[in-house]
C-alpha cells in the first residue's frame, strides 16, 4: 500500500520552510513586488539556514539530504510565501543541476562547492534562452570558438534569472568541434571569467517581480577549456543532458505552482467564511462553494502528479513523461485557482489591498518558463506515441 504521509525529516523541513515563509517572506512580499527589488537580505537569511543548498552532497559542502521529495516540500512552502522570493532562494538549483547532469566529477567538485559556502553567498544563473531561441533550442546563435587553451563566447541571452548579477552562469552555445559539425555545449562562466558579460536590460515583469530577470550579452567572454561541461562531448549527449536537467527541475517548478495555488485557496476560503451576502457567508452559496471544491481537488491532484514525477525520477532513467504532466497540470492549476480566488474576493480581489491579485500575476509564469504548456503537451504526446508503439516494452501506465 502506498503511504503519502511525510517522514519526520520531511515534516521538519516542511515546518522550517513554512516558518521561514511566515516570518521572513509573507510580511515583505508585497513590498518587494511593488518595488521590483531583489530580496538579497532574505536570500542571505535563507542561505544561512541552509535552504539554498540542502540537497547538495556533503562532500561538496551541502547538507546531503538525499531525499528527492524535500526540494518539492521546500519549494511549495516558500512559494506559498511568495513565488518570486522562492524563485530567488531556489534559483541556483537549475545551474547546479546542469553541472550535475552535464559535468564531469572533477567539474562538479570544482563548481558545486561555490553554492555551498556557508559564509559567502554565491548565486547561479542558467543562460539558455535567446531572443530567437526559446522552445527551439537548436536555433541558438550564441557561439563559442576555441582559441588556443580557451573558448571565446559571443551572443545574447534573454529572460535570464539572475542574469548578470550571478556569480556563476551556465551558458549554452554552439561550438564547431573536430568533426566540423555544430554542437550545443554548456560552459561555466564564473566571476573570474565575467569580463565581457554585461546586462543589456533588466526586465520589468507582470509577476514574480522580486526576481532579477535580464537580457545579457557576452562579448568575447573567455573561459578555459576545462569550463566546458563535458560529460557528453557530442551534441546528442549534450541535448540528452539538457533534457535530464529539465526533467529534474520541472517537478520543482510544479511544486512551487502548487504553493501559489494553495496560498490563494486558503485566502479565498477564509474570505468566503467571513464575507456575508444575502444574510449568510458566501461560502454557503453554491456558486462559491463549488469553486472552492474544484480548487481543493485540483491542488491535491497537482501535488500528487508532482510527487509522481519525483518518484519516477528515482526509479526510471527517463521521467520526462511524468515531469511534463506535473509541470503542465500544476501550472494550469495555479493560474485557474488564483483567478478563481480573485473572483471569490470580488472587487476587493482586484485591489492591491488583497494579495490574490499578486498571486494571479505570479501564477501566469508557470505556464511559460522551463517549457511552455504547449511544449509540455508536445512532450506528453510524443511519449504517448512512443509508448503506444511498444518500443522497449514501454507503456503509459
Amino acid at each position: 500500500m502506498i503511504d503519502f504521509s511525510l517522514s519526520e525529516e520531511q515534516k521538519h523541513i516542511q515546518h522550517m520552510a513554512k516558518s521561514f515563509a511566515k516570518e521572513h517572506i509573507r510580511p515583505y512580499a508585497s513590498q518587494y513586488d511593488e518595488e521590483e527589488k531583489f530580496p538579497r537580505d532574505i536570500l542571505e537569511m535563507a542561505h544561512k539556514k541552509g535552504l539554498t543548498h540542502l540537497m547538495y552532497p556533503k562532500e561538496f559542502g551541502g547538507y546531503g539530504m538525499n531525499d528527492p521529495y524535500i526540494p518539492l516540500i521546500l519549494a511549495e512552502e516558500l512559494a506559498w510565501g511568495c513565488a518570486g522570493i522562492n524563485t530567488v532562494i531556489t534559483s541556483s538549483y537549475l545551474p547546479a543541476e546542469a553541472i550535475f547532469a552535464l559535468g564531469t566529477r572533477e567539474q562538479q567538485e570544482r563548481f558545486i562547492p561555490l553554492f555551498c559556502d556557508k559564509e559567502n553567498l554565491r548565486i547561479g544563473a542558467m543562460a539558455l534562452t535567446e531572443p530567437e531561441a526559446g522552445s527551439n533550442v537548436s536555433s541558438l546563435k550564441t557561439r563559442a570558438v576555441q582559441v588556443g587553451d580557451r573558448y571565446v563566447i559571443n551572443g545574447t541571452k534573454k529572460f535570464i534569472g539572475n542574469g548578470g548579477i550571478a556569480d556563476l552562469h551556465v551558458v549554452f552555445a554552439k561550438v564547431r568541434d573536430e568533426d566540423e559539425k555544430d554542437t550545443i555545449a554548456p560552459f561555466v562562466v564564473t566571476n573570474q571569467e565575467k569580463k565581457g558579460l554585461s546586462i543589456l536590460r533588466k526586465d520589468k515583469k507582470m509577476g514574480i517581480r522580486a526576481t532579477h530577470t535580464a537580457e545579457i550579452t557576452l562579448e568575447n567572454v573567455e573561459v578555459p577549456l576545462e569550463n566546458r561541461l563535458s560529460k557528453g562531448k557530442n551534441s546528442r549527449e549534450a541535448y540528452k543532458g539538457m533534457l535530464l536537467m529539465l526533467n529534474r527541475t520541472r517537478p520543482l517548478v510544479a511544486a512551487a505552482a502548487v504553493g501559489v495555488a494553495k496560498a490563494a485557496f486558503e485566502y479565498a476560503t477564509e474570505y468566503a467564511q467571513n464575507r456575508v451576502q444575502f444574510n449568510k457567508p458566501i461560502i454557503e452559496h453554491q456558486g462559491v462553494a463549488f469553486l472552492l471544491a474544484d480548487m481543493a481537488v485540483k491542488i491535491d491532484a497537482a501535488r500528487l502528479l508532482t510527487w509522481q514525477a519525483c518518484a519516477a525520477g528515482i526509479h526510471k532513467t527517463d521521467n520526462g513523461f511524468e515531469a511534463s504532466k506535473a509541470k503542465l497540470f500544476s501550472a494550469e492549476t495555479a493560474r485557474e485557482v488564483t483567478s478563481n480566488a480573485v473572483q471569490i474576493v470580488g472587487g476587493n480581489g482586484y485591489l492591491r489591498d488583497h494579495p490574490v491579485e499578486k498571486w494571479m500575476r505570479d501564477a501566469k509564469i508557470f505556464e511559460i518558463w522551463e517549457g511552455t504548456s504547449e511544449i509540455q503537451k508536445l512532450n506528453i504526446s510524443r511519449y504517448i506515441q512512443k509508448f503506444s508503439s511498444g518500443k522497449d516494452g514501454a507503456h503509459v501506465y
